[in-house]
């Protein structure tokens, strides 16, 4: 099931640190970002093998999650939030706002044979 971490930050009067390093529980592969994103719903798969890591670094947006038992709707609105998904974790995002920023790190490299866009009934 996917769960959410909060990630080391420092802070102090010139501003915010956030540290992602040894945080993230799999080496990482591939990073990407999503943003500019209209009223359009994003993601709607799961994986065979890949777990992500993902950050709203700016605005926020939700994650809906689904492991074929547990429902959970994750809002990601602070960059020190991460969200841990699980290859079994059928995931939407979605409400982003105007300014969202979602960062994700993955533990795969880019593969289409590793989507799986059926949803559990």
């Amino acid at each position: 099931m996917a769960y959410l971490l909060e990630l080391k930050t420092h802070s102090d009067k010139r501003g915010n640190l956030t540290v992602i390093e040894r945080e993230i529980p799999f080496p990482v592969k591939r990073i990407f970002y999503i943003y500019g994103v209209d009223d359009s719903v994003r993601g709607g798969h799961r994986h065979h093998k890949t777990y992500q890591a993902a950050i709203c670094i700016a605005g926020s947006c939700i994650v809906s999650n689904n492991d074929s038992v547990l429902k959970h709707d994750y809002v990601l609105d602070h960059p020190s939030k991460c969200l841990i998904l699980e290859p079994k974790d059928w995931h939407t995002m979605h409400h982003f706002t105007a300014n969202a920023v979602l960062l994700v790190m993955a533990s795969e490299y880019f593969d289409k044979d590793d989507y799986i866009f059926e949803a559990y009934k």
